[in-house]
């Protein structure tokens, strides 16, 4: 009897503690942080992000395959290097009402943040105006600028999904071009874009999205755009 009492009791420890370490290990609880935090996907983004994959963004590779050739026929370019390019895209979100209300420019920059998945960097005055009641580096506006996939991932965005989100959309202009071949597209609403939360929207602001191109002349970089997918008007 003495030797099975002995033998008995460290089977006890040692079968208890393995059901306890599986019930507390790691894994249900970073299960359920991530299903806390983690933010309700869009259909724009699980489609740009399955076309992406692990190579490059969608719209760059129809700029590789479809665009450079295209313009190299149109403008009769001898060396794919003379094809212009997409340089940078700039996002500007000015908020003249922000020298009263300082929440405007938090909230401004969790949505422009939300649309370009990127932070983006408040913006201020450079000197005081007196009959605006302006002071000088006061935060007046919130600025974004994405170069290379995110530039190409938010075009894409911004082209196939947001711009047909426009209420009576009948295209862009083709005139607003600075000469030089960059395009500014002004935008009344930041609620076209999915990622945008209704709920949590408390005042529409507009935002200037500016495409710069490495385009000698507005007829490239106008050609350049629409190839990209840019709906002109007629």
């Amino acid at each position: 009897m003495a030797k099975s009492e002995e033998a008995q009791p460290p089977k006890t420890p040692e079968a208890g503690p393995k059901p306890e370490k599986k019930a507390s290990s790691g894994q249900p609880a970073p299960q359920g942080k991530k299903a806390r935090g983690q933010k309700a996907e869009t259909f724009a983004t699980v489609e740009i992000a399955k076309a992406r994959g692990k190579g490059p963004a969608r719209m760059q590779t129809r700029f590789q395959k479809e665009v450079i050739p295209a313009l190299m026929k149109d403008f009769k370019f001898t060396n794919p290097m003379q094809v212009p390019r997409l340089h940078k895209i700039v996002v500007n979100m000015g908020l003249g009402e922000a020298i009263s209300n300082n929440k405007l420019i938090e909230a401004a920059v969790g949505q422009l943040a939300a649309i370009t998945g990127q932070k983006p960097v408040i913006t201020r005055s450079r000197k005081a105006i007196a009959n605006f009641k302006l002071r000088e580096n006061q935060a007046i506006g919130v600025m974004v600028t994405l170069r290379r996939d995110r530039m190409y991932e938010f075009l894409d965005r911004l082209v196939s999904v947001a711009m047909p989100r426009v209420r009576d959309f009948k295209g862009v202009s083709a005139k607003a071009f600075d000469g030089k071949g960059n395009y500014t597209l002004g935008l009344r609403e930041q609620i076209i874009f999915p990622e945008i939360n209704y709920d949590e929207v408390e005042k529409i602001k507009g935002l200037n999205v500016t495409i710069v191109t490495s385009a000698r002349s507005d007829e490239e970089g106008r050609a350049l755009l629409r190839y990209l997918g840019m709906p002109f008007r007629n």
